[in-house]
Order: structure tokens, then C-alpha cells, then sequence
């Protein structure tokens, strides 16, 4: 009879059994090490984002330095390229790293003659967590194509996996902070080109985030969520410790285990 006053979970369980396979697909492959010792949980706020600008272009750029650094990617071949530079079609060269996948150790050994295009949305540019959040979204696209591994579900679930990369790689306040946006309020002020194109819900964000801030030990992972957010991000916290607390899954507790060492 009490049962009817006690929360439902912030997802079911079979849903957030799918995002842990995925999130623990990130850890494989894509540089366990780095996301322990190096990864920061990215917030939308001056400390991380210092830089001031004076145009389009300088906020791009700012951004995309910013973002790639906290990805790791600093000695990747990549260029931020002006929307309408870019071309058409592009496609994306093998090449071969040494000293790692992420980080200032890496090497290219066989660089390719011109680098990777990543380019922005210019509507973008007054919604700075939508432009932060797709650049991750892009880069994290990069790493599963250098990689090579497909994420469960296979090629069609690449845009939800490359949402839970850009987490992973400690984007998860823009991630969850634009997952949706409201169409309502007056006409001129919403602009539907400047979203970014969510893979996921914001529970699932929300979830994911949650884990990592708590693999992190990033007490104040959820400062800056917007408000409507913070309830599902204290409900998922309530969730991940049930689980954490009764799974056999070995990768993820080892992954646990490694984050308190």
C-alpha cells in the first residue's frame, strides 16, 4: 500500500541497462586512461570558456580550441573551417597514432596532407552551450570513425553514441542543457536553426551525465543543469547508486573501482 508514495526511477531499467552498455562501449574504446586521469566535467561558465571575442569567427575559433582541448584532441588533424568553406562532401583520412588516442602525448604518424574540416552553425553563435555541444557531438564522430568500432545497435545508433561520447568526454552539462528546447514564447525569439540536433532525451543526458560526475567524484556536476533539470539529475543519482550497488557487470564496476584508486 505504500508503494504508491515511493518515486519511480528516472528511467526504466532496461533503458538505463542501454546507455550503460554504451557508456561502457566509450570506456573500451576510446581512452579509459585519459577519461580517469585527465577528463573534466566541462561547465558553461568563464572558468572554462575564458576567452573574450570580437566576432563570428573569433567565437567559433575560441570555442573549437576550448572544446578540443578538453577532448584530448590537440595533436589530431583537425581545422575549424568557415561554413561556407566547407566542402560538400568530405572524406575522413586513416591515419595512425602513436603514444595513445587522446591527449598531449599523441602522435600522427602518418598525417594526412590536409587536415580533418569541422565547421559550426553561425545561428549557433548566441546559443554558445548548443555550439559547444555540437562540436563535441562532431568530434566525438571523429574518434568512432578513427576507431573503427560501432556502438551497439550498429551503425544507426552512431548519432546516440556520438551524444554519449561528448558526455563521456565531459560535455555532459551542454549535452543535457540542450537536448531540448521550448518552441513557445514570442516568434522572433526562437530560432529553430540554432538547436542542436539531440540523439538523446534529456533523461537519458541527464542519466549519463550523472555518471560520470559521480565516476569523476564531481560534486557539483549539476550546478549549472538548468533548473527543470536538477530533480531528474538527483534522480538519477538516487538510480545510479542502486545499480552500482547491485551489479555483476565487471566492466563497470572495475571502471568504479579504477575511479577511486
Amino acid at each position: 500500500m505504500l508503494s504508491i508514495f515511493k518515486s519511480k526511477p528516472l528511467l526504466a531499467s532496461s533503458e538505463s541497462q542501454s546507455l550503460i552498455e554504451l557508456f561502457l562501449w566509450s570506456v573500451e574504446h576510446f581512452d579509459s586512461d585519459y577519461f580517469l586521469k585527465h577528463t573534466q566535467v566541462v561547465q558553461p561558465t568563464e572558468q572554462y570558456f575564458p576567452d573574450r571575442v570580437s566576432s563570428v569567427e573569433e567565437m567559433a575559433q575560441s570555442v573549437f580550441q576550448r572544446v578540443r582541448s578538453y577532448a584530448g584532441l590537440t595533436q589530431w588533424p583537425i581545422a575549424l573551417t568557415s561554413p561556407n568553406m566547407m566542402p560538400m562532401q568530405q572524406s575522413f583520412p586513416n591515419f595512425t597514432l602513436a603514444g595513445g588516442l587522446r591527449g598531449e602525448s599523441v602522435t600522427v604518424m602518418d598525417p594526412p596532407g590536409l587536415p580533418v574540416q569541422l565547421s559550426y552553425n553561425p545561428n549557433q553563435i548566441n546559443q554558445p552551450q548548443d555550439l559547444v555541444a555540437s562540436m563535441a557531438g562532431s568530434m566525438a564522430l571523429m574518434l568512432i570513425h578513427q576507431v573503427g568500432k560501432l556502438p551497439p545497435g550498429g551503425q544507426q545508433s552512431l548519432p546516440v553514441a556520438a551524444d554519449v561520447l561528448a558526455i563521456f568526454m565531459g560535455f555532459g552539462t551542454m549535452i543535457c542543457n540542450t537536448a531540448y528546447h521550448f518552441r513557445g514564447g514570442c516568434g522572433s525569439c526562437y530560432n529553430p536553426y540554432a538547436n542542436r540536433q539531440a540523439a538523446l532525451s534529456e533523461q537519458e543526458s541527464i542519466f549519463l551525465h550523472a555518471l560520470v560526475c559521480y565516476l569523476k567524484g564531481d560534486e557539483k556536476g549539476g550546478q549549472h543543469l538548468k533548473p527543470h533539470l536538477k530533480g531528474m539529475y538527483k534522480k538519477a543519482q538516487k538510480q545510479l547508486k542502486k545499480i552500482l550497488q547491485t551489479s555483476a557487470d565487471p566492466m563497470l564496476l572495475a571502471i568504479e573501482d579504477r575511479s577511486r584508486a
